[in-house]
């Protein structure tokens, strides 16, 4: 699989300086906590659940969960397990055909589900690249991980883990720090077997009766920003110790009517053959979507928690690397700045100071090798107008 790997290859060579590489399931993990984009939700109880997998991947979805958690009710959980079982034999078949899948995660509710889902799933576990763990804690998440562990022993299978960061204690100023040092702790621990961690800011926000409005991201709800912000901090450093953090879910997919001024309504999109794509999204209500993906990544964040399809191409867009980028993160790493200093950017518009940005320069050029590298002349429009579809 491959980022826009669902558009034709003379359309690849037209927008990309780089293309982005393939990868599979079995690849290193630092290349898939990177190469996750965005990561699409679906509730384990769909009748036509494999029918979607299958759709989705070739519509540029490299990333999927599987939800028993919030996403179906109480009373369901049986039965999507049930379900889970049936849609990967069903998927299992269609990949001995030679039909290409996402990489495959299901959300667990309880660590128990973990060694029976395994044992039940079978021959089809090899589609399966691990588990969601929610509301993770270091008390509530080492079993997630020990049972992880044991499973991977059971199946003979690489498994990985992505805890949800999404509790109280992780809003409350007073135990936050004692809640995320908690957490580093267990992580590390099993380091090998973590591939991301990812943030439940609905659930952040309903620890406060709040809900951000289809124009506002994250960032704006500043108790929102102020847990991402000390996540970040903690375990998502650029040495050696952090982890892949990865954005926020955008809750939203249609609005009606604007209430607000769209703060994207003029820029990025003005070119006159723009205005088609651009009314296409803000009719999807992508223009906060867009704000936020910018704003994930200026956080430090990479790639995004989906519950909609639409989003999608817009995530994997917005990660590909720009020319400009790409030519900064080069001379910055070239050998021979190995001593450090300073010099002008290839595009005589910037200081490029080795040192301090070669940890940029590095996570930069990880993002070119999974999301690609654009042309000279080719912006995220572009991009946007060749993956969506229709």
């Amino acid at each position: 699989m491959r980022h826009f790997g669902h558009i034709a290859p003379e359309v690849r060579r037209r927008l990309f300086y780089q293309e982005p590489c393939e990868f599979t399931a079995d690849s290193p993990a630092r290349l898939l906590s990177a190469a996750l984009g965005a990561t699409l939700y679906s509730p384990a109880t769909r009748e036509r659940l494999a029918d979607d997998v299958v759709k989705q991947a070739g519509l540029g979805v490299v990333s999927m969960v599987l939800c028993l958690e919030d996403s179906i009710g109480d009373e369901d959980v049986a039965a999507g397990e049930e379900n889970l079982v049936r849609q990967f034999a069903d998927l299992a078949a269609r990949v001995r055909q030679g039909v290409e899948l996402p990489l495959l995660f299901i959300r667990v509710r309880e660590p128990e589900q973990i060694t029976d889902l395994v044992r039940r799933l079978g021959d089809s576990v090899p589609l399966l690249s691990g588990f969601v763990f929610p509301k993770f804690t270091e008390e509530r998440g080492i079993p997630f991980l020990q049972a992880l562990d044991g499973a991977e022993a059971l199946s003979g299978h690489r498994l990985f883990g992505m805890p949800v960061l999404e509790t109280p204690e992780l809003m409350y100023r007073e135990t936050r720090v004692d809640a995320l040092e908690g957490i580093a702790r267990a992580v590390d621990k099993y380091r090998d077997k973590v591939l991301a961690l990812r943030l439940g800011v609905t659930d952040f926000c309903s620890s406060y009766g709040l809900r951000r409005a289809p124009d506002m991201t994250a960032y704006d709800v500043q108790i929102i920003a102020s847990v991402i912000a000390d996540v970040v901090n903690m375990l998502g450093r650029a040495d050696g110790t952090g982890f892949t953090v990865t954005g926020p879910v955008w809750e939203y997919f249609r609005v009606p009517e604007r209430m607000f001024k769209p703060m994207l309504r003029t820029s990025p999109f003005l070119a006159e053959q723009a205005v088609e794509l651009r009314d296409r999204l803000i009719e999807h209500a992508m223009d906060g979507l867009l704000r936020e993906i910018s704003l994930d990544q200026a956080n430090g964040l990479l790639g995004k928690t989906c519950i909609h399809p639409s989003h999608v191409i817009p995530v994997h867009a917005l990660s590909v690397v720009s020319h400009e980028e790409f030519c900064d993160a080069q001379d910055i790493l070239r050998p021979e700045r190995g001593g450090g200093g300073v010099l002008r950017s290839a595009y005589t518009n910037k200081m490029n100071e080795v040192k301090p940005h070669r940890a940029w320069a590095e996570r930069t050029m990880l993002r070119a090798e999974v999301f690609g590298v654009a042309n000279e002349d080719v912006g995220f429009v572009e991009l946007l107008a060749a993956g969506i579809p229709g």
